[in-house]
């Protein structure tokens, strides 16, 4: 699914007795204040939120009762007008029970899903993954738990690839999560891939939690980059970069931004961003040049796309910022 596509995505959170509540709250709070910022772009939502479960009232890992819930969708038919996410949560415990019988009734209902359908996606936190091995979803997947759950889920599918000490791991149409506030983590990295890394950012912002990856993953790029901090006026100029990087932007126009001083800015960046107001602009000037490279410009696009006065700039920048290769030839 690719960043900034306008289609409506269903996520259905499954919802068991003794779900642990941060295992779905802090997700479904993601993506609701990604729908947020989006209209405050004035772009239309693109998550529609539902929760289901095998019985219509849920007393939650914490002992407040969710009602309401819908029954699980049967059959479930993904469709290329509606994408669907089905997220799966964990448990408290040692070890999931599958004998109870609202888990069996889950697992018969998570057999039936079909996750070669291309618009269908599967997304386990913590012993999500757990249930999700039970029900055969995860043969030949690289997936990953809750630490004290990865022999259960070994051992529960023998099949799959059990990947220790990550955050999140990817394998599409799989996503799984360590646990509890992993989940967090992994919805805005999907946050990110289908609105846009600024909106995952500001979501970010607002949750005041770190952007982090698995060990493995790549680096942060510069638009999650040089956020952890809580300063509202750097934020503020962060964001009009992000979203418009091509822009005649300087110093003074930046300060304009903040409400301050060129000089008062660059001391407030280095002290809560730890980077330079115009090195900043250039790494996201880089960033936005390398997207537009992938997407089939070429260095000459690529460089106007971004703000870059010319090539020249550009193919400056690529190695001044430890870029290997070059931008036509990038490695």
């Amino acid at each position: 699914m690719q960043a900034n596509s306008q289609v409506p995505i269903l996520v259905l959170f499954v919802l068991q007795p003794d779900s642990l509540l941060l295992d779905w709250a802090g997700p479904a709070e993601a993506l609701r204040l990604a729908n947020q910022c989006l209209q405050a772009r004035g772009q239309a939502p693109r998550f529609i939120m539902q929760f289901v479960g095998t019985q219509p009232v849920a007393v939650t890992s914490v002992g407040c009762a969710v009602s309401g819930l819908q029954p699980l969708p049967t059959p479930l038919i993904a469709d290329a007008a509606t994408p669907t996410w089905v997220i799966v949560v964990g448990q408290p415990g040692a070890a999931i029970d599958i004998n109870h019988q609202a888990t069996q009734n889950l697992l018969h209902w998570l057999r039936g899903l079909r996750l070669h359908a291309q618009q269908l996606e599967l997304v386990t936190v913590c012993a999500g993954a757990v249930l999700a091995a039970h029900a055969g979803l995860l043969t030949g997947r690289h997936v990953t738990t809750h630490h004290q759950h990865l022999a259960e889920l070994q051992a529960a599918e023998p099949a799959c690839q059990v990947v220790e000490n990550r955050v999140f791991v990817v394998d599409s149409p799989v996503y799984s999560s360590a646990g509890v506030t992993t989940g967090i983590d992994l919805m805005l990295h999907r946050i990110a891939q289908t609105c846009g890394e600024v909106v995952a950012a500001q979501v970010a912002q607002t949750m005041v939690v770190a952007l982090r990856r698995g060990p493995q993953d790549p680096e942060l790029s510069p638009f999650l980059s040089y956020r952890n901090h809580l300063h509202p006026a750097l934020h503020r100029v962060q964001d009009a970069v992000s979203c418009q990087p091509a822009c005649e932007w300087h110093l003074t126009r930046m300060a304009a931004v903040a409400c301050t001083s060129p000089r008062n800015l660059t001391r407030l960046f280095m002290l809560h961003a730890g980077i330079a107001p115009l090195q900043y602009l250039r790494r996201i000037r880089l960033a936005v040049a390398q997207t537009a490279l992938q997407s089939g410009n070429n260095v000459t696009q690529a460089a106007a796309l971004a703000g870059f006065s010319s090539d020249t700039q550009l193919r400056r920048a690529w190695h001044t910022l430890g870029q290997t290769g070059t931008p036509s030839k990038p490695v």
